[in-house]
C-alpha cells in the first residue's frame, strides 16, 4: 500500500492513514530499558568524547590531524544529537503513553521524528566516507591537497554532509515516500513500502548507506596498504607517521563498526521493498536497536584507542614504528617482503628516469661545447 500516492481521505493525515493510534498492545517494561539504556551508555560517551577531542584539538601541531579531529567532532555532535531528539520523544512515550492523534493532529510531530530517524541515521555514514576519502587524499596524494588549506574548509564539508542528509530527510515532505507512525506507537520512520514512492525513498535511504559503507571499506584498504608501504618498506629516510596510523586505525574501527551496526537494517530494508513481502516489525525493530549501538561505540573508539591511552596502560613499552615491529620480526619481514617489490619498482623508475636525463643532459653538453682549436 502505498500511502504517499493516497488522498487524504476523512480528514486523515497521512502520517495515520495505514496504523493509527491508540494500538492494541501490551507495553513491556523491557522496551522502555531499551531506550533508556541507550540514553544512558549513549550521552555520556559522547559528550567524553567530545571533550577528549577538544583537549586533542588543542594539542595539535599536525594539520592533517586537526582536520581529521574536526570530522571526529562533527561525528560526535551528531551521535549525542541523534540519541537525544530519538530516545527523549521514545522515553517520553513509554512513561507517560500519550495519545499521537490527540497532541499531534496535523503529523508535525511525527514528520519530525521522521527526519530525525533518517538525518541522524545518514550522517554517521555519510562522514565516515567523507573521512575515508580525506584519509585517502591526505595519505595517497599528499601534494594534491595545499598545506595552507583552512580549517574553515573542513568544517563546511561536515556541514555540507548534514545538508546532503537533511535534503534527503526531507524528501517525503515533498511527496517522495512518507512518514508514518510505527509499531508499538513509540516513534515514527518512513513507509517500507514495495509501491511506488515509497519504494523509491526506502532504496534511496538503504542504497546511500550501502554505497557510504562500501566508499569507506574500499578507500580504507588502499589507505592501508599504502600507509603499510610508507611505515615498513626499506627507505629509511621516510618521515615517520605515528599519527597517521592512529588516524587510520580509528577510522578503520569507525568502519567496522558502522558496517555491523547498520547493514542488518540497511539490507532488511532493501529486501523487504524488492520481494514485495509484507513488513516483519520485529526485525525491524531489532535491526533498528542494532543500528543505535553505533552512537554508543563511535565515542569509545576516540576515548579508547589512542597513543596516550596506550603508553599509560603500558608504560615502559616504547610505541614507536621501530620497537613495534622488532616486537613481531616475522610479521615485519612479511610486510617488507610484500612492499619491496612495489617500493623496488618505484625506485627503479626513478632511477631509470634519473639515468635517462643525465645522459641527454650529458649528450647535449658535447654537442654545445666548441671544437678546440
Amino acid at each position: 500500500m502505498n500511502a504517499s500516492d493516497l488522498p487524504v481521505a476523512n480528514n486523515t493525515p497521512v502520517c495515520y492513514s495505514i496504523k493509527s493510534p491508540p494500538f492494541n498492545f501490551n507495553p513491556s517494561v523491557t522496551s522502555i530499558y531499551f531506550s533508556a539504556i541507550f540514553m544512558a551508555l549513549g550521552l555520556p560517551s559522547n559528550l567524553i568524547a567530545f571533550i577528549v577531542l577538544f583537549k586533542s584539538f588543542q594539542r595539535t601541531c599536525s594539520r592533517s590531524r586537526s582536520f581529521f579531529l574536526i570530522f571526529l567532532g562533527g561525528l560526535v555532535v551528531t551521535d549525542f544529537m541523534g540519541l537525544l531528539v530519538t530516545g527523549s520523544i521514545v522515553v517520553s512515550f513509554y512513561v507517560t503513553h500519550f495519545n499521537w492523534r490527540q497532541i499531534d493532529p496535523n503529523c508535525h510531530f511525527c514528520n519530525f521524528m521522521g527526519m530525525s530517524m533518517v538525518f541522524y541515521g545518514l550522517c554517521p555514514l555519510l562522514l565516515s566516507a567523507t573521512m575515508a576519502v580525506e584519509r585517502f587524499i591526505g595519505i595517497n596524494h599528499p601534494f594534491a591537497r595545499s598545506t595552507s588549506m583552512p580549517k574553515s574548509r573542513t568544517v563546511s564539508m561536515v556541514l555540507m554532509v548534514w545538508l546532503i542528509a537533511g535534503c534527503i530527510a526531507l524528501l517525503p515532505l515533498t511527496g517522495l515516500g512518507s512518514y508514518h507512525i510505527q509499531m508499538p506507537g513509540s516513534w515514527c520512520f518512513f513507509n517500507i513500502s514495495s509501491e511506488g514512492k515509497d519504494m523509491a525513498f526506502s532504496l534511496i535511504f538503504s542504497l546511500v548507506g550501502l554505497v557510504c559503507i562500501a566508499v569507506s571499506f574500499l578507500l580504507n584498504t588502499v589507505s592501508v596498504v599504502t600507509l603499510i608501504k610508507v611505515c615498513c618498506g626499506q627507505d629509511r629516510t621516510q618521515r615517520r607517521r605515528d599519527h597517521e596510523v592512529e588516524m587510520m586505525v580509528q577510522l578503520i574501527l569507525i568502519m567496522i563498526i558502522a558496517s555491523v551496526c547498520w547493514c542488518p537494517l540497511l539490507v532488511f530494508i532493501a529486501k523487504t521493498v524488492l520481494s514485495g513481502g509484507p513488513l516483519r516489525i520485529k526485525y525491524l525493530l531489532l535491526w533498528l536497536r542494532f543500528a543505535t549501538w553505533n552512537q554508543i561505540l563511535d565515542p569509545w573508539v576516540y576515548i579508547l584507542f589512542r597513543r596516550a591511552v596506550f603508553k599509560r596502560v603500558y608504560p615502559r613499552l616504547d610505541w614507536s614504528r621501530g620497537s613495534i615491529m622488532s616486537l613481531y620480526p616475522s610479521f615485519g619481514e612479511t610486510v617488507r617482503r610484500f612492499t619491496r617489490a612495489s617500493l623496488k619498482s618505484s625506485l627503479g623508475s626513478d632511477e631509470t628516469e634519473e639515468t635517462e636525463k643525465s645522459n641527454v643532459t650529458a649528450k647535449s653538453a658535447l654537442k654545445l661545447e666548441p671544437p678546440p682549436p
